[in-house]
Order: C-alpha cells, then sequence, then structure tokens
C-alpha cells in the first residue's frame, strides 16, 4: 500500500471515528500533497510524499513554539495533536546513540576539528540520516562533539 493509500484510509477511518483532530490533520497533508503534486505536474512517489509530510511536521513545531510564546494553551493542545498524528507517518527516528555513532563516524571522515567545521560534517552527515533523525538534533550533536574535541 503505498503512502497516499494509506492517508486515504486513514481519513476515512477518522471519519467513521469522529476523530476531528485526526481529520484535520491529514487533510492538510492531503491539500500540501495535492498542491505539490500540481506544482511538480506529476503524482508524487512516497518519498517525495515524506518530504512533504516533513515539511508539515516542521510548520506544526513552528506554530506550536509560537502558540507557547503566546500563552495560547487552546491552539497549543490542537497543534500538538495534529502534530502526533502527522509523526506516525515519518519512518522510525533513530536513537541519540545511533546518531552519535553517525557523527562520530563522520567527523572521522572529515577529520573535522572545532566548533568552525560543523558545516563540513553536516554536508556528509544529513544525506545519510535524511528523514529518519531531526536535522536541528543532528546538528546540536555535531556542535557537541566538536567542541569537546
Amino acid at each position: 500500500m503505498t503512502l497516499k493509500e494509506r492517508l486515504q484510509q486513514d481519513l476515512q477511518q477518522a471519519l467513521r471515528d469522529r476523530d476531528i483532530q485526526r481529520k484535520s490533520a491529514i487533510r492538510l497533508v492531503r491539500a500540501a500533497i495535492i498542491n505539490e503534486e500540481i506544482a511538480r505536474q506529476h503524482e508524487l512517489n512516497d518519498e517525495e510524499i515524506l518530504e512533504v509530510i516533513r515539511r508539515e511536521i516542521k510548520q506544526h513545531r513552528e506554530s506550536l513554539s509560537e502558540f507557547e510564546k503566546a500563552g495560547r494553551t487552546d491552539l497549543i493542545v490542537e497543534e500538538k495533536a495534529q502534530l502526533g498524528v502527522l509523526l506516525k507517518y515519518l519512518p522510525p527516528q533513530m536513537s541519540r546513540e545511533e546518531i552519535v555513532l553517525a557523527a562520530r563516524q563522520a567527523i572521522a571522515e572529515t577529520k573535522a576539528v572545532g566548533p568552525e567545521k560543523v558545516g563540513q560534517v553536516m554536508r556528509i552527515l544529513m544525506p545519510r540520516l535524511r528523514g529518519r533523525a531531526d536535522g536541528s538534533m543532528v546538528n546540536q550533536i555535531v556542535k557537541e562533539l566538536l567542541s569537546v574535541g
């Protein structure tokens, strides 16, 4: 089953269950997928759909931080619920230990020393971890490892 079909089935189930949060989150991501298909002028494959989902997750996280700054607890609850729905469509994420291991390997390959070499390490590391690890978390780990030495 393709990811697009899974989204359609999950939407139908959310409608049957009268799950407003799931229904809303899935409808939003399906609309984003359709818009992306129109822009690219072809039907998206699963990897491209995952790209759209990641972009939607990033937007939800940004909204969540803005709502927290504004103290809007009503909107925070809604955003967290929708974010939780979308996170279920991503492949399993790497643990911190796995990211540290991959970062150490990339640091060894580049022979990077010092915090100024973060970009050099990230250029090698991110294509390997794409979709399996949050970029900001990877960046933070690389900075920690390079600052320690």
